[in-house]
Parts: C-alpha cells; sequence; structure tokens
C-alpha cells in the first residue's frame, strides 16, 4: 500500500516540476524576444542622433527702419534678427555678402505696416518674405541660400 500511495505523490511532485519548467523556459523566451526588440530602439535611436547636426545660426546685427506710413503717420522699427541656416558653408556664403544681405532686408522691412507687424501672424508673414527675398542667390552662378527659419531677437514697433 505504501508503494500505490508514493506513486500519485510522486507523479504529483514530478507534474509540478514541470510545470515550473516549462514556466521558466516561457519566462525566458519572452523575456529574449522583448530584449531583441528593446535591442533594436537604442541602435535606432543612436543612428538618428548621429544623423542630426547641431544647428547653425548667423546673427545680423539689429535694423532700425522707417516703417511705411500709415495711418499714424511715420513709426519705427528695431528689430535684431538671427538666421538658422543649413550648414557651415551656407553661413560663410551669407556672411561674404552681409552688405546684400542687410540690404535686401532693409528693403523688406521699410515696406512694412506698423499694424501689419503688431500681431503674431504678421511677424510670421514678415519672417517668410525675409526667407524669401535672402533665398534668392546673390551671384549668377551660385546657388541660392539655404535659409531654415528666420528667427527675431528684438522687435520693437514704435
Amino acid at each position: 500500500m505504501a508503494e500505490s500511495s508514493g506513486g500519485p505523490k510522486k507523479l504529483l511532485w514530478v507534474m509540478i516540476i514541470l510545470v515550473l519548467l516549462s514556466s521558466a523556459g516561457a519566462a525566458a523566451a519572452i523575456y529574449m524576444v522583448l530584449d531583441q526588440g528593446d535591442d533594436d530602439n537604442p541602435e535606432d535611436t543612436s543612428e538618428q542622433v548621429a544623423e542630426s547636426k547641431p544647428p547653425v545660426f548667423l546673427t545680423i546685427e539689429p535694423f532700425t527702419v522707417n516703417l511705411a506710413d500709415d495711418r499714424h503717420g511715420t513709426r519705427l522699427l528695431y528689430t535684431g534678427i538671427t538666421l538658422r541656416v543649413e550648414d557651415e558653408d551656407t553661413r560663410e556664403l551669407l556672411e561674404e555678402h552681409m552688405p546684400q544681405v542687410r540690404s535686401r532686408l532693409l528693403t523688406v522691412l521699410s515696406g512694412q505696416e506698423a499694424g501689419e507687424l503688431t500681431s503674431s501672424e504678421g511677424k510670421q508673414r514678415l519672417a517668410s518674405a525675409i526667407n524669401e527675398r535672402l533665398s534668392e542667390p546673390f551671384d549668377e552662378n551660385q546657388p541660392p541660400p539655404e535659409l531654415r527659419e528666420v528667427l527675431f531677437t528684438e522687435f520693437i514697433v514704435q
């Protein structure tokens, strides 16, 4: 009788051990699959980080210009502008042609009306106009400068 009662106990322990081993194996397999998925993401992230370049900026000395006459008479604009450019070559190109850059900026700025510049939409339109005007080539056989963004660092309408 002892043998017959010991047989089912042994079988129960063997089954418990098998369940525990198979659970541990399943957990290990899931961990390895998830770990492989996590390994792919850091590589992608490091590739993206390696591809991104630091921004290149060109600061232009502040301007004071007369704005176009509006119903309030003659008004002034004092503004500081920084250009975010594509690369160092573009920054150097703009620095070489700074008199032309300033002339184009003065033309664009002096054609504005004070009422248009007080809203954020007006400032955005002005930034777009500046970007468009400065993106034109300075010489005939020259590619256009690649501007990414026009930033106003100072802006006073008086």
